[in-house]
């Protein structure tokens, strides 16, 4: 049974620009970790900002894509990987149709235009050219993302999805190559509203630079260790490309006098004193993206009734393809007892708070692998499973099951930290932390 609480937050409303639809693509909700603070002091506060994607209400209609495939051709991904990049990349073709753009770009010593980016009418050239797709050579992966972007930026439509996915086995060795850079290239692309997803296939590619060129540009990141699975990881990829609801999201939250936001968890933001602004590229029907916010509480604030923060949300709705905007507010009260306060909080919210808090812990674990300190970064990853188990025991099954999930990952990652299998280990967790961080679907 989920325990009753009191709501911390006023009902969002859609307040669009005319001449778009009544039903908003977007549902906006603020919720506090608490709805009740002990009366006369200070201390922290989570808020919760989710952004659920509504499914359009005629079944098959979506949003027409802008997609650019680059693909890696280096000598490394001769043989199963070579031949499952094509599978998959014939996958995309068959999910594609004629209102949709789609072009190839693969990369070796340098970048190649495979298939120009065009509407996809006639299939059947670009299916011989990923046919005859054969690997060699080295890996200039910064010119192929490069070249990708600049072969969608034609096509680039606000209202329109603007995917590049990028499919890499090895280390960058020709041209830019570190995080860094990638990560740049990644802002300059969602800038021009173009989000990138990576895919590393193998244990042989940096998971740092695909992960950072991800999250710069708010695209999705796989780790797909068999070239096998190359095919359902596209699958599941294009099951969001083609599941765009809202896009260009801008989220703006106003603390009042007496609620300091003190940090963003999990997503980059700009804190500027009372405000915090942060960016999405898209939203997902039937899917919801969140934000973690920690508030500090003046000790002079408290009592009486307050609100904690304004919350608005400005997206391009692509289906009206009118700009939006939906608000909501995140009330609380303060009260001497203090059951009043425990019996307030919102399991859910602290669930979303564990999961960010733990995947902090998890990043740290890593660094302190990758600076020789193994037994120290063992550790903390026990340390963060009882933490996950305990907040689990906590929670509702449904809210709980995330948490043991993670928890016992935590443990078969700490078991695996001084063996032979860590370069596996560490792709993986880094994927887990990006798809908890970003609450990536698949």
């Amino acid at each position: 049974m989920r325990l009753a609480f009191i709501p911390a937050f006023v009902t969002a409303g859609l307040l669009a620009l005319p001449g778009a639809q009544a039903a908003p693509a977007v549902k906006l909700r603020a919720d506090l970790g608490q709805s009740v603070l002990p009366e006369g002091q200070g201390g922290m506060v989570y808020l919760r900002v989710g952004l659920e994607g509504v499914a359009p209400e005629t079944e098959g209609a979506r949003i027409p894509a802008n997609v650019l495939l680059v693909i890696d051709k280096s000598g490394s991904m001769k043989g199963d990987r070579i031949d499952q990049a094509k599978e998959a990349a014939l996958m995309a073709v068959e999910r594609l149709g004629s209102q949709d753009v789609l072009g190839v770009v693969t990369y070796s010593d340098n970048a190649y235009v495979l298939s120009p980016a065009a509407k996809l009418r006639d299939t059947g050239e670009i299916r011989g050219a990923i046919r005859r797709l054969k690997a060699d050579g080295r890996t200039a992966l910064y010119a192929g993302v490069s070249q990708g972007i600049r072969e969608l930026r034609p096509f680039i439509d606000a209202y329109k999805v603007n995917r590049v996915i990028l499919l890499s086995d090895g280390m960058a060795n020709v041209g830019p190559s570190t995080p860094g850079e990638l990560e740049a290239l990644g802002r300059e692309a969602a800038e021009d509203g173009v989000s990138i997803t990576t895919i590393g296939l193998g244990l042989g590619y940096n998971e740092d630079l695909m992960t950072r060129l991800a999250l710069a540009s708010d695209g999705n990141h796989a780790f797909v260790e068999k070239p096998g699975d190359l095919v359902t990881i596209f699958n599941e990829e294009f099951g969001d490309v083609l599941a765009a609801v809202g896009g260009d999201v801008e989220i703006i939250i106003d603390c009042p006098e007496g609620f300091e936001p003190v940090r963003v968890l999990g997503r980059e933001a700009k804190v500027e004193g009372d405000k915090i602004r942060l960016k999405m590229n898209q939203i997902y029907g039937k899917q919801e993206k969140y934000v973690v916010v920690e508030l500090k509480v003046d000790g002079a604030r408290a009592k009486g009734a307050a609100e904690a923060a304004r919350v608005e949300v400005n997206y391009t709705d692509l289906a009206s393809k009118t700009r939006a905007t939906a608000e909501s507010r995140a009330a609380l009260r303060f009260s001497p007892s203090a059951s009043d306060a425990k019996a307030s909080l919102n399991k859910d919210v602290m669930a979303a708070v564990t999961t960010q808090i733990a995947t902090e812990r998890n990043e740290k674990a890593v660094s302190l692998r990758d600076s020789g300190k193994t037994e120290e970064a063992k550790k903390m990853l026990r340390e963060n499973a009882a933490y996950l188990k305990e907040s689990a025991d906590q929670l509702p099954a449904a809210a709980a099951a995330p948490l043991r999930d993670l928890s016992e990952r935590n443990l078969q990652d700490a078991e695996n930290l001084s063996s032979g299998e860590w370069d596996r280990t560490r792709k993986s967790m880094r994927a887990q932390q990006y798809k908890d961080k970003t609450q990536q679907r698949y």
